[in-house]
């Protein structure tokens, strides 16, 4: 048998090789057909072998792929941090590119602590978050994330950031319901604030919605703007994770914009260029580069591929195709007939608790009770089984976490391409009906 050389996420397990991509499909080399239902890890937003996008890409490449950014600028990344910035809401007009969405998290955090140091604020050093939720595997992004398997291993190494409960309200942290609640999910920032002390916190941060740790928790109306209100009032900078949720998945260009809620700085990856080469951005308001403008004029951060240009060339042609197709407009439209589909198909299934989230964007919530919405025994591993099972039906889906603390339930993410069709949308509802109902049948509890 042929040894392993490459590390996969599952050592020396058997993976298909994937041939080519066409659209909205993968092929492996064995000529099977993958509907790709979950965008890869949501971030191929556009689909595969998107013309427009390889034309761009080989034409920047005919010119410099690579100039060190403390020796040079180039005009794509230069373009491109000027389309965020019209794309971006409020004053968020500065850009610094880096390589994936944990770089990101983690020049956000620096960037917040050092915001402070220049006004001589050198005590506000701590970024809160919540529980329940993913800012990536670097050990200061890991240090945010609440969520609970992935800390496990590492917890010796992690500051102690996630203070705050999630805006969960199929599984309310109060046994509450919206909008009787008063948003004390919301709220509970303000007392974590108080139990730290104001002077110590430089900013908290959070996904707009949840993507990997969470299915898509969405929160509900007014949440984000009692968040914006508690930082003003307590001087804390705030910070929305759109690495997952951002560049039009959920209807918006940014999640964040489905509340009337300014951020800071705006944290950006995956579909910034769609999966065709790596590329992050940490976006920042005018306000948090001021005193930085007018004192050390340097943002301590910075890696060998920052600002990229093959890359930037890449998210530029990425969102000139997205403006050109309208595919914001699209992913909100397109979200309601495939939200609509799941949920008559919820109706029908026996382990379907809830479905929730925006645009293409839509977590799915699995039970094994629906009077105590008691999730399946962790050691079922449901999760895990409903993504094979997909897999092996040519439907690629992602998997989430889900239940009480994240570390108890079963989820996934559907989040397709936003190129898709109503006839493909149909395709992926089909194949994932067969997956549930194969599911149920193992478990004996189909209808």
């Amino acid at each position: 048998m042929k040894r392993d050389y490459l590390i996969k996420p599952v050592i020396n397990e058997s993976y298909k090789q994937i041939s080519y991509g066409s659209g909205v499909y993968l092929y492996d080399k064995d000529g099977k057909k993958y509907l790709d239902g979950s965008s890869g890890a949501v971030t191929c937003s556009l689909g595969h072998g998107v013309k427009e996008i390889i034309k761009a890409m080989n034409k920047q490449a005919e010119k410099v792929s690579f100039v060190y950014r403390s020796q040079f600028t180039t005009e794509p990344a230069e373009k491109l941090a000027e389309t965020i910035a019209k794309l971006a809401p409020a004053d968020l007009n500065w850009t610094f590119f880096v390589n994936s969405g944990s770089e990101a998290t983690e020049t956000a955090m620096k960037i917040a602590i050092q915001y402070w140091q220049e006004r001589g604020q050198y005590r506000k050093t701590k970024i809160l978050s919540r529980w329940m939720s993913y800012h990536g595997i670097t050990i200061g992004a890991l240090s945010l994330s609440g969520h609970t398997d992935r800390r496990y291993r590492f917890v010796p190494l992690l500051d102690e950031n996630p203070v705050i409960s999630p805006p969960y309200c199929y599984r309310c942290p109060y046994n509450e319901s919206f909008p009787s609640c008063g948003l004390q999910c919301a709220n509970e920032l303000e007392r974590a604030i108080k139990r730290i002390g104001k002077d110590h916190i430089a900013a908290f941060i959070a996904e707009p919605i949840v993507g990997a740790a969470g299915a898509a928790i969405t929160p509900p109306d007014g949440y984000y703007e009692k968040i914006r209100e508690v930082c003003d009032r307590h001087e804390v900078l705030f910070i929305a994770d759109e690495v997952m949720t951002g560049i039009a998945r959920t209807g918006k260009m940014f999640a964040i914009e489905h509340w009337n809620t300014r951020p800071d700085m705006i944290v950006l990856g995956k579909g910034l260029t769609a999966g065709y080469t790596p590329l992050a951005a940490t976006v920042v308001s005018d306000r948090v580069m001021e005193p930085i403008l007018s004192g050390s004029k340097q943002i301590m951060s910075g890696h060998t591929y920052s600002a990229n240009p093959q890359s930037a060339a890449t998210a530029q042609a990425v969102l000139d195709y997205m403006k050109d197709y309208s595919l914001t407009e699209a992913a909100r439209e397109k979200g309601k007939y495939l939200l609509n589909k799941l949920q008559h198909l919820q109706t029908s299934s026996n382990m379907i608790g809830d479905i929730r989230g925006k645009g293409l964007l839509i977590g799915i919530e699995f039970i094994s009770n629906f009077k105590n919405k008691q999730p399946f025994n962790k050691q079922m591993n449901v999760t895990n089984m409903i993504v094979k099972q997909a897999q092996l039906n040519g439907l690629l889906i992602y998997p989430s976490a889900a239940g009480i603390e994240g570390d108890s339930g079963d989820a996934v993410l559907i989040a397709p391409p936003l190129t898709i069709t109503e006839l493909e949308m149909d395709e992926l509802v089909s194949l994932f009906k067969k997956t549930i109902k194969e599911i149920e049948n193992q478990f004996g509890i189909s209808s």
